[in-house]
């Protein structure tokens, strides 16, 4: 290896030093007592937009992770300063689409601020969930009017919690059919949506409130056989008659929306929620009513209610024990939900809770003769027993549901309000009816106060769920775009 003479410097371009330079290919390594720079320092990972783009930049060679594009700094920071100014200039999303970088735990596009909305716009968010106050309020006045500790103006306070439901339904009916008028095409929209259309059921739900709570507040209960029964025929007429169009029209429902579902849309088992039941649960009851309303019909009517009560009870709690096994496979596989989507697992309070009340319910309907051929195959009391016991059975399941249900919230408490909240309210409705028909039928005190004091705890579940209610309309936490049931968000 030759050196440059000596007196030259390493740097010294002369004529004299420069060939010998240029033929040394090895000369920098020469100088080894010269440091070389240090290294630009490396840039930290934000959660920014930033550095989504250098995670795609490292990631999208082959499959292997460990491969990486070799980019010259000032190109990357070129590119992803346009990255950023062109995710900062997307429009907001007003057609009830969220961004993928906004959809979060929180359960809805809550990043940004809340310009606000005239009411015609946000009427175009006022989705089928709506109805979920509506069944909650009604089911609470059915609780009233059968708390087994009466005191002095309790049922009268029922009676006015069933008005405010009246009320409250003519309300947000009215709401949707504003909707549906000022903004053309969103009904359709909304039954075929796979997020909303889910809630559509809730309409029916309401209306099975409204027709129990109807029958508790305005018609005396009755002996079965009893073939006059004291309230105004034609009161009862309408009754029957409100039954049996809801019963068809739960029907289609239960067929329709499912064989919809089944032919239109494709659903992750990974990302079930309790809502897939929904399709179903308005069928399921219509047991529920009959079970209410067949011991006041005439006996010649009685018994057909009974019987199609007892059918579509059991086909609605059918398809509910098979949406249980993939619901559980869910959770098993994929974990709880979001927190903001966990009250809804109070859903799977509801069919074992509302099957368990139709079945005692049903059995008590039964007149005592009901064994014609009197060799006691159909003995009305060892119908009872058995229908005593199998609540038993679905009120254990119910309750299991329940203590779940209530971990999984305790764990994550949601933090922005959904409407899936009422979830957290019908359906624990249906699990203290069917506890306060257990601990009459076996006379059981403490049961029913068990019962009491979970009444008093709903109580206070429908206020608190009540005031985040009313507080995320007057904030636009709901009824705006990204931010309701109109948008897939989990």
């Amino acid at each position: 290896m030759s050196l440059p003479p000596r007196g030259t410097s390493a740097y010294d371009f002369s004529e004299e030093s420069l060939p010998s330079r240029l033929s040394n290919p090895h000369h920098r390594r020469q100088r080894s007592d010269v440091a070389p720079p240090p290294p630009p320092p490396r840039r930290r990972a934000s959660h920014t937009p930033r550095q989504t783009f250098s995670h795609y930049q490292s990631n999208s060679v082959g499959s292997d992770s460990s491969e990486t594009v070799p980019t010259d700094n000032a190109d990357l920071d070129d590119q992803e300063s346009r990255y950023t100014v062109d995710q900062e200039a997307q429009p907001s999303q007003h057609d009830g689409q969220i961004a993928q970088g906004d959809k979060t735990e929180d359960g809805g596009d809550h990043s940004h601020s809340r310009p606000k909305l005239p009411l015609r716009a946000r009427l175009a968010h006022f989705t089928w969930a709506w109805y979920t106050l509506v069944m909650s309020t009604g089911g609470l006045s059915l609780l009233i009017f059968v708390q087994p500790h009466q005191f002095p103006g309790l049922r009268q306070i029922g009676l006015v919690v069933y008005i405010i439901n009246i009320i409250l339904f003519v309300l947000v009916s009215s709401a949707m059919v504003t909707r549906f008028f000022l903004h053309p095409g969103t009904f359709k929209k909304s039954l075929t949506h796979q997020r909303e259309g889910f809630f559509f059921p809730t309409f029916f739900l309401s209306i099975a409130t409204i027709i129990t709570s109807t029958q508790r507040y305005t018609i005396r209960a009755m002996s079965p056989d009893d073939p006059t029964p004291p309230g105004p025929p034609g009161l009862l007429w309408l009754i029957q008659a409100a039954f049996w169009v809801y019963l068809i029209l739960t029907i289609i429902v239960a067929v329709g929306q499912y064989s919809f579902l089944f032919a239109s849309h494709t659903f992750l088992l990974t990302n079930m929620m309790p809502t897939w039941i929904l399709p179903i649960f308005p069928i399921m009851l219509s047991g529920t009513i009959a079970s209410v309303i067949a011991g006041t019909q005439p006996l010649s009517q009685s018994l057909p209610i009974i019987t199609a009560g007892l059918t579509c009870q059991g086909l609605g709690v059918a398809v509910a024990f098979m949406m249980y096994s993939h619901m559980v496979g869910r959770l098993m596989q994929a974990g709880l939900p979001d927190r903001e989507h966990r009250p809804g697992l109070f859903m799977c309070v509801g069919p074992p809770a509302f099957t368990a009340l139709a079945f005692i319910g049903l059995a008590n309907s039964l007149p005592n003769n009901f064994d014609h051929d009197m060799d006691g195959l159909m003995e009305t009391n060892m119908i009872r027993t058995m229908a005593i016991i199998g609540a038993g059975f679905l009120w254990a399941l119910s309750f299991w549901w329940f203590g779940i249900a209530v971990v999984a919230v305790a764990q994550k408490p949601p933090k922005f309000f959904h409407l899936g909240w009422w979830a957290s309210v019908f359906p624990n409705t249906g699990f203290i009816l069917a506890t306060i028909s257990l601990g009459k039928e076996f006379q059981n005190e403490p049961v029913l106060w068990f019962a009491s004091v979970v009444s008093i705890f709903l109580l206070g579940a429908y206020g608190f769920v009540l005031y985040h209610h009313v507080r995320a309309v007057i904030f636009q936490d709901i009824m705006y775009p990204g931010r309701d049931e109109d948008v897939e968000d989990h």
